[in-house]
């Protein structure tokens, strides 16, 4: 290949790649591509629109541990970058390249982002080498977030990975919850009881002092706003017990310090979980009876 300037290496790897392209044996009527874009943050400020859009900002080589990031390990380098590098990975230069290839590798993003072809075949080999190495080196990169929401919530993070059959898989599961929520709450508004208990549970609200109404109501409102929540709470095997143990706590039937649950002076468990498990243990069915009946006591007050 002969001495080249570091700055020239990326370009003319990258264009001996595109005339000469190696023989790795795709199948591609068997592969189905998957594209991912690799996304900047917004520039923000009071520049123009028009010269947002035609700015770049560069993803570009840092060093780890004195060394360039790569997006390969060795064995990945050898079996993925050799026609790339146009050197053996037995080669005494073998490093070398390696090296000035990771060093100078530079991704320029603009406003639409830069489109990644990853799918690989049947025998894991990439149908675009380039996006493919790009894509590695920008997952491993410190400045680049696997979600926008990863990005905008890490000051450090310059760049983000929109994976669109990601996001349309992340949507599907939300609204599998939000139905699974919807039949939940079918089967839950026929027992008055375990709405109250429920919605205990999820607002800390007393529902003794409301309408059967206002209950379906702000039930209904809570399920909406948060159906994970709702549907662990409401599918709960011990969700009268729990929802007894909060309210014999708010009645001051039973006291918590930090995560301990105590009836008088008794340890019933060290956390909520305990406790449950200690209550519903057969040979405590007295105890539980006991606070029961205090806390029938109490609402009678």
């Amino acid at each position: 290949m002969g001495e080249q300037s570091p700055a020239s290496l990326i370009n003319y790897y990258t264009e001996s790649y595109s005339l000469h392209p190696p023989n790795l044996n795709f199948k591609r009527t068997t592969i189905m591509s998957k594209k991912v874009f690799l996304r900047r943050k917004d520039l923000g400020g009071h520049l123009p629109k028009a010269v947002i859009a035609e700015a770049k900002t560069r993803l570009s080589s840092v060093y780890v541990n004195r060394q360039p990031l790569k997006g390969f390990s060795p064995k990945e380098e050898k079996k993925y970058m050799q026609e790339i590098l146009d050197v053996s990975p037995e080669h005494v230069d073998w490093p070398k390249h390696s090296k000035d290839f990771w060093a100078n590798l530079s991704i320029p993003v603009g406003f639409t982002g830069v489109e990644l072809e990853i799918s690989t075949d049947e025998d894991g080999l990439p149908i675009s080498i380039m996006d493919y190495i790009k894509y590695n080196f920008a997952i491993k990169h410190p400045y680049v977030a696997l979600t926008k929401e990863e990005m905008e919530t890490d000051i450090s993070k310059k760049f983000y990975i929109q994976d669109l059959s990601r996001e349309d898989k992340v949507k599907n599961n939300q609204i599998k919850v939000k139905k699974d929520a919807d039949k939940e709450f079918i089967k839950v508004s026929a027992n008055s009881s375990n709405m109250k208990r429920i919605l205990r549970l999820m607002s800390n609200t007393n529902p003794d002092r409301m309408t059967e109404d206002q209950i379906e109501n702000s039930l209904y409102e809570l399920k909406n706003a948060n159906p994970k929540k709702f549907l662990r709470i409401s599918t709960d095997k011990n969700l009268e017990v729990r929802a007894e143990i909060e309210e014999m706590v708010s009645a001051g039937v039973l006291r918590r310090i930090g995560n301990q649950v105590i009836f008088i002076d008794e340890t019933l468990g060290d956390t909520l979980e305990d406790t449950i498990v200690h209550l519903k243990d057969k040979k405590n069915s007295g105890k539980l009876t006991i606070l029961r009946a205090k806390l029938k006591e109490l609402s009678l007050i």
